[in-house]
């Protein structure tokens, strides 16, 4: 919405433009005399549409040219006088002062105009029938008023309809040539139509019309008024109502009433809730609105977004098959202005035997983009109407920050959901298979990947003592001198080299010394092709003796080349490392010695479950089952972090 209005009053001497200005003045402040002024402004709490108005006078006798040109340049809307009583006044309007606007505009952003036709009390006929032609001919006139300076007749209706004209404008909308609605104003709306569809059935049923009236207008229809804007419906249009529920057809349809029939203002009220401008783009202030982030913490998305994105999934998921195929995929992004998920990104998350993006791999990749772009986020948020599906100021209510990682390690807990690990390793050790046999794609499925179709990212979620974690891969670009801080900057880190490969290891060992081996980052050392015959490192240490001289865990063994989806193990413990690592853990081998194994051991021992199976019989009637299994966690994260 504008915040002021600027309207510009121009025609032939003695037609009565200032008396205009002064009656109106006269008549919105009755108790002040009005002073002669080339420019007043109007306050906004006694304008019609509640806008601070200016209206600018141009005298020919006054004035300069040049200053009538800046004008025209500067005013929202222009205001020609006539004459009622003065045919001359008339004709200048077509001679002179239509070609002199239109030549100082833009073709594309014409100023609207309007006709004012004053002195209507000294005569007793109406100019309509000769201004009807001209506005016929030009379509940059939004309308024509006879008022009366003298009498005060139509006063403050002219000033309406100026500002109506600009704040709710016909050019953008549609074209009167064409009598119907411009294509940009007909993406607008279907976009709203599909959001309003909660069902996606293609009809908005009564609950659906009434939640967008409530959006947009703050009250809901009654049930006859819902029946009587069905049945205008019904009599011009065959398909506008399809199962008792509007169709996209008879939407539009609706509008196009409404703007033909001068209720501009209910098409632009609707367009503004959903984050219109006037030139019917999405605001940046809709789209990207305020979000700081302070320094060492992440966005994650919370509890009211995921349940929003599964709502949004279930709706585009026709056939149920908890995948969304190509054409559900593509119906999911038909709001937003462009396709925001390439190829990429199905090599980035989990799919189907098909190469369908799964409901997990969705999430995930929602997950993705609000940790690694938060701006993103909001503006895909944005397209797809959640702060007026959830009823919230903006999707910002929809992004937690999480707490200082400094926090975090003092306390030695996090709230965290989301967990960085970056892979790095010499060219070819095969950092690009242990990202992919995260997502459970063995060696052969991985040899289908194009190469223009690569990631170098990998989401998917993992267990951690029950509870539910998004542990995040990325890989790092093999360059031990640049590394960035982006590529430092992570809650673990893999060093990955090929056991096949005599020269492979000693990157890992030059990037560990260099960047990791002061930093508090867990890091463990991945031995990939594990399947492959070991060669002899060209290193001074062995891989082991490195590890064991720098206080690491022994080289994981990992190989992707597996019938069956790659365990998840690893991944597992690499999430582990990630939120408690400030816990020493002497081994990831599972030798049932280390801490790691014993906690995982007690866990799901039958002692512990023998336990709190009678214990929990035992105090059924005093605590709630989730409080026995609180008690358990407690006493196996003491025992994990004692050593």
């Amino acid at each position: 919405m504008r915040k002021d209005v600027r309207i510009l009053l121009v025609g032939e001497p003695k037609v009565g433009k200032t008396s205009l200005i002064m009656s109106l003045v006269s008549e919105e402040f009755p108790d002040e005399v009005p002073p002669r002024a080339e420019e007043i402004t109007i306050p906004a709490d006694v304008t019609p549409e509640r806008v601070p108005t200016h209206i600018v006078d141009y005298s020919e006798a006054e004035q300069s040219d040049e200053q009538l040109y800046q004008e025209i340049t500067k005013a929202n809307v222009i205001c020609i006088v006539y004459s009622v009583n003065n045919k001359k006044s008339i004709e200048k309007v077509t001679s002179h002062w239509i070609p002199l606007i239109n030549e100082r505009t833009d073709k594309d952003s014409r100023v609207p105009l309007i006709l004012v036709g004053n002195k209507s009390d000294l005569v007793e006929h109406s100019s309509m029938e000769t201004i009807l032609p001209i506005m016929n001919q030009y379509s940059e006139i939004e309308t024509c008023v006879e008022c009366s300076a003298k009498n005060l007749k139509n006063i403050s209706e002219l000033f309406y309809y100026a500002q109506k004209a600009v704040l709710h404008p016909t050019g953008p909308l549609y074209s009167p040539e064409e009598k119907e609605m411009k294509p940009s104003c007909i993406k607008a709306l279907t976009r709203i139509f599909k959001i309003s569809d909660l069902d996606n059935d293609g009809i908005l049923n009564d609950n659906e019309l009434n939640f967008f009236q409530r959006t947009c207008f703050n009250i809901p229809l009654a049930p006859q008024a819902l029946e009587d804007v069905k049945n205008v419906v019904r009599k011009n249009m065959t398909d506008g109502v399809k199962d008792n529920g509007l169709t996209l057809k008879g939407f539009l349809f609706l509008h196009t009433l409404f703007i033909q029939r001068g209720r501009h203002e209910t098409t632009w009220t609707v367009l503004r809730r959903f984050g219109y401008d006037d030139d019917l783009e999405l605001t940046q202030e809709y789209l990207f609105p305020l979000f700081k982030i302070p320094p060492d913490c992440t966005t994650e998305l919370n509890h009211n977004a995921y349940l929003f994105l599964q709502s949004v999934f279930d709706k585009h998921d026709k056939d149920r098959d908890c995948a969304l195929s190509p054409d559900e995929l593509k119906d999911l992004f038909k709001v937003f202005p462009y396709m925001p998920w390439g190829p990429d990104v199905n090599n980035t998350v989990c799919t189907n035997e098909q190469g369908w993006i799964t409901y997990q791999g969705y999430l995930s990749q929602w997950t993705l983009t609000t940790y690694l772009d938060v701006q993103r986020c909001l503006e895909y948020l944005g397209y797809l109407g959640y702060s007026i599906i959830q009823e919230q100021e903006s999707q910002a209510a929809a992004i937690t920050v999480t707490r200082n990682k400094r926090i975090d390690l003092q306390k030695k807990q996090t709230q965290r959901s989301v967990f960085r690990c970056n892979v790095l390793g010499a060219r070819g050790c095969g950092k690009s298979g242990f990202l992919q046999a995260f997502l459970g794609r063995n060696l052969v499925r991985q040899k289908r990947i194009r190469e223009d179709h690569k990631s170098y990212y990998a989401i998917s979620t993992t267990y951690v003592y029950g509870q539910e974690k998004y542990l995040l891969l990325h890989e790092v670009l093999p360059d031990v001198e640049f590394l960035s801080e982006a590529d430092l900057a992570c809650d673990v880190v893999c060093l990955v080299y090929d056991i096949s490969n005599p020269r492979s290891f000693e990157y890992c060992a030059k990037v560990y010394k260099k960047h990791f081996m002061d930093s508090k980052t867990p890091c463990v050392i991945i031995a990939a092709k594990s399947d492959l015959h070991e060669a002899r490192q060209y290193y001074s240490l062995s891989p082991l003796d490195f590890c064991r001289k720098h206080k690491l865990h022994p080289p994981q063994l990992f190989t992707c080349n597996t019938t069956e989806a790659p365990s998840k193990d690893l991944y597992t413990k690499l999430t582990t490392m990630a939120m408690y690592p400030h816990a020493k853990l002497r081994c990831m081998c599972g030798c049932n010695r280390c801490t790691y194994c014993i906690c995982h051991n007690l866990l799901n021992s039958e002692l512990v479950r023998s336990v709190k199976a009678k214990f929990s019989s035992a105090v059924l009637n005093r605590c709630s089952f989730s409080f026995v299994w609180l008690a358990l966690f407690l006493f196996a994260l003491h025992l994990f972090t004692c050593y």
